[in-house]
């Protein structure tokens, strides 16, 4: 029995029909001979983790700019958590693990220095020149940024994973349309399920970051039904806890109760649409994995919160603010005069035009790099 086999069977064996196999993809831009040992898509997964863009996730952050403490989420942390909840999803749907995993570890990799604030800048700046969207920028990222490869550009991922990450929607991220990835087809389940992790994941860890940064205390949380329906359910033996366990127990149980919610409902749609391939997953005009009308209204009170009490907190808002000027400036010294970018960045000029090399080069950069560059570009007594 040929090596090759044995990821079809095992895939045949523990996959539900209407999971994406990865026998059945549409195959990569690049023809590339498949892995005895591999499947495709934890080639791609593999590919994506040993990217620099992965890399530089590490010093990327979401709301905190880096220096302002090394406990806060950063992209790298976040895609992890992602990651973790997508699987353990994927998992109890009998979806293909493997697919979720890759999309969820590189639907970030587009992303700007200093979190969203970054990207409206980007896109602010570029607006004449085609805008930023971090979807698109991380398509960008893995189609052509990335050189590893002799054979092709990027890192030649699967027509799957590349529409995962064109696709990726949630409450905080649009999704984009590329007309080679079908933008008329929904996408497939273990994108969906990358979309509700990635809303999950950000939600719960915010108040973990903000309750850390003491932008709000845990009474403010006392208001919404979300949080009191979690508290209500611990024994008396945990009201004696510390704060800190006590915080992480509390957003460790809101994740289990928003995890099991979606699969129970997400199986019962399943079933009543009677979902058995695909194909049945790529017509429908909605999504298929979401949370019971239940959980979905006691999700709404939290992120409202988290709008109010967090992403509109006077120290956020400077942040953002201060973050959104150095990339201006950094942007408008670099188009005024392009020949202070490294020399590798001029040399996409002619390819790529001035404005998107520049876009890339401040896209790809990290926190700490951007506070770098900056001080080189307008500190007199900084090196250069």
């Amino acid at each position: 029995m040929k090596k090759t086999a044995t990821i079809r069977e095992y895939e045949d064996a523990f996959f539900a029909p209407y999971a994406m196999k990865s026998y059945r993809s549409r195959g990569r831009v690049y023809p590339e001979k498949e892995h005895p040992y591999r499947s495709a898509y934890q080639r791609d997964r593999d590919r994506i983790i040993h990217s620099a863009a992965f890399r530089r996730l590490e010093y990327k952050t979401q709301v905190f700019v880096f220096h302002e403490g090394d406990y806060y989420r950063t992209r790298l942390t976040h895609s992890l958590e992602v990651s973790q909840i997508a699987r353990s999803i994927a998992f109890a749907l009998k979806l293909n693990i493997d697919l979720a995993e890759a999309i969820a570890l590189a639907h970030d990799l587009g992303h700007t220095p200093f979190g969203h604030a970054g990207e409206q800048i980007l896109d602010e700046l570029m607006r004449p020149y085609g805008g930023f969207n971090h979807n698109l920028q991380s398509l960008r990222v893995v189609d052509i940024l990335e050189e590893r490869y002799p054979d092709f550009p990027g890192l030649n991922l699967t027509w799957e994973v590349r529409e995962g990450i064109i696709k990726h929607s949630s409450a905080y991220d649009k999704a984009s349309a590329r007309e080679d990835l079908a933008p008329e087809e929904m996408p497939t389940l273990e994108t969906q399920v990358v979309d509700i992790a990635d809303e999950i994941a950000y939600d719960n860890h915010d108040l973990d970051d903000g309750l850390t940064s003491g932008l709000f205390k845990e009474r403010d949380l006392q208001k919404l039904p979300i949080w009191k329906l979690v508290c209500a359910k611990f024994p008396r033996s945990f009201r004696g806890l510390d704060d800190e366990k006590r915080k992480y127990l509390i957003i460790r149980s809101l994740i289990n109760l928003q995890v099991t919610d979606l699969i129970q409902m997400t199986q019962a749609t399943i079933a009543r649409r009677k979902i058995k391939n695909c194909t049945d997953v790529k017509r429908w005009d909605a999504p298929i994995v979401r949370f019971s009308p239940k959980v979905a209204a006691l999700r709404e009170p939290l992120r409202d919160f988290l709008k109010e009490k967090m992403y509109n907190h006077y120290r956020v808002v400077r942040m953002s603010d201060k973050a959104k000027r150095f990339i201006r400036e950094m942007f408008e010294v670099y188009n005024n005069k392009p020949r202070e970018l490294p020399p590798k960045i001029q040399l996409r000029i002619a390819a790529d035009g001035k404005q998107r090399a520049i876009c890339d080069y401040i896209a790809g950069m990290t926190d700490r790099y951007a506070l770098d560059e900056y001080k080189k570009l307008f500190d007199p007594y900084e090196k250069v």
